[in-house]
């Protein structure tokens, strides 16, 4: 006899909310007139990320391991990285809202006024609002996924869309289709390793449970176990952009329409190490003899490819992209600490990197020339002097970045190197600081380079950024702010709720 699911649609519905507002958003774009679409699809993602995050709030003391039938578990953790992943594209939507990434300026068209606004309607790609929004739900589900068979597909519904926005600027460079193509030829190897892991620690363990697999540690061969959680590793480390993984990363940063390399850039990392803390500190904790020692390697790897590698790049969405890279490696810090001092520290990062990561790419969007976007370096020369507020801005976004004191960076990284420390693990301790003292190099120069250098002919100017992307830009800078300078509510917030249910 067959016997319905057993549901838990309150703490669900934080997920369920977002997917919704994704397929009402495909209804809109199929039905409704191009002259208001827009509005109604930007309306409808903040509504329901709005509302996904209210759900969060209420269910934050609840917890169960049956959210959906043992395949979905909402737990402390669970709820903070969904509540990190809700907000950061809360505040990513705005960047996304402003039109002029993705298509011509309608003050560079000719003709009236009034053309150059039917114009600019005409080419608006309102799709990107649902695609957007699957991608967010997907991206809700990995961190609380405790099967297998979930986690892929998970990973699955918020890549297939990233793909897919990753092309969005198909019709002005060509490079947003090489990043389009690349992304998603190199995520279907990720996808294909992560399903073969899968097989292999089924045949371990005979369960797709993460607890399950745990629970079965020591009980059978553990050169099973070993293959399973290398290649499922590969599968996840590729979305993290670790290194011998991240060759897809710079080139899809730099190609992709800087709103969804923001997205990308922050919410992509809090979800993916959400699901990777989990299956570590849940799945396989009682192996850690196993991989430990090859997480070690990989996160060191990360860290120094990813900050010696970023001097050498001359366009700044390529250096954000090994900066990137580069932290990375530094959360893998807290995957090896393997207690809650380093789940706790990761929780923290990741709110201070993606909020420091969103607005960066949002200052990124509003340099340009007449042709559009500028991100080569060489052309930023003097940039400070033209335009002092946005110079600074930027300078204390890359400060951040590289961990300077009175920055949310800096309390990040202190806080994920003493959990390591703390574990044991000082080599990757060791090796973090000198990294990070390499990325201060270049984040310096380019400083300097904004500030202390005259302007040449071919320099570029700071466009007046629409209202969407003020908003966007301000919150993320201020929120970065306030982190640095009063750390103690995020830390104390990120120590609490830093459980999983095992």
């Amino acid at each position: 006899m067959l016997v319905a699911p057993s549901l838990g649609y309150l703490v669900l519905s934080p997920m369920l909310i977002v997917f919704a507002g994704a397929v009402l958003g495909v209804l809109v774009e199929a039905f409704m007139g191009k002259t208001h679409r827009a509005a109604v699809q930007f309306t409808i993602s903040v509504g329901v990320l709005l509302i996904s995050l209210q759900q969060l709030w209420r269910i934050r003391d609840i917890s169960s391991t049956t959210a959906a039938v043992d395949s979905v578990t909402i737990d402390k953790a669970g709820i903070f990285l969904q509540a990190t992943v809700v907000l950061l594209a809360l505040i990513a939507v705005f960047l996304i809202a402003d039109q002029d990434n993705f298509v011509a300026q309608a003050s560079a068209v000719p003709g009236s006024n009034e053309e150059a606004i039917a114009l600019q309607q005409k080419n608006q790609q309102t799709e990107i609002f649902p695609l957007f929004l699957f991608a967010v739900a997907g991206m809700m589900l990995f961190p609380v996924a405790t099967d297998l068979i979930t986690l892929f597909v998970a990973l699955e519904v918020f890549s297939l869309p990233l793909y897919l926005l990753a092309g969005l600027s198909r019709r002005k460079r060509l490079l947003s289709q090489e990043a389009a193509l690349k992304y998603f030829l190199l995520g279907a190897y990720a996808s294909a390793f992560f399903l073969f892991g899968a097989a292999f620690l089924y045949g371990y363990a005979g369960t797709i449970s993460i607890r399950g697999i745990s629970a079965a540690a020591g009980s059978a061969n553990d050169v099973l176990l070993l293959i399973g959680i290398v290649f499922v590793s590969v599968g996840l480390l590729f979305k993290i952009s670790a290194v011998p993984f991240h060759s897809w990363t710079p080139d899809v940063y730099q190609g992709a329409p800087t709103p969804i390399t923001a997205f990308m850039a922050a919410c992509t990392k809090v979800a993916a190490f959400g699901a990777i803390l989990r299956i570590f500190y849940v799945g396989f904790a009682e192996a850690q003899t196993l991989w430990r020692p090859i997480i070690t390697v990989i996160a060191i790897l990360t860290m120094v490819v990813g900050s010696v590698v970023a001097i050498a790049q001359r366009d700044v969405k390529r250096m954000l992209a090994y900066s990137s890279i580069a932290h990375a490696g530094f959360l893998l810090s807290g995957v090896v600490a393997l207690n809650k001092d380093g789940l706790a520290a990761s929780l923290f990062y990741l709110v201070a990197y993606g909020l420091t990561t969103l607005a960066a790419f949002g200052i990124i969007g509003l340099v340009r020339d007449s042709t559009g976007e500028v991100t080569d370096l060489n052309r930023w020369i003097g940039l400070g002097k033209k335009s002092p507020l946005i110079g600074s801005i930027f300078a204390f976004l890359l400060l951040s970045f590289a961990g300077i004191p009175l920055t949310s960076g800096f309390i990040g990284k202190f806080a994920i190197f003493s959990a390591a420390y703390q574990s044991g693990n000082i080599a990757i301790v060791v090796a973090g600081v000198l990294s990070s003292a390499i990325a201060a190099f270049f984040y310096v120069r380019v400083i300097i380079m904004i500030f202390f250098t005259d302007p040449v002919n071919d320099s570029v100017s700071v466009i007046i950024p629409s209202v969407k992307s003020k908003i966007s830009i301000s919150i993320a800078t201020v929120s970065s702010i306030v982190i640095g300078i009063a750390p103690s509510a995020l830390l104390t917030a990120a120590n609490n709720f830093a459980n999983f249910i095992k």
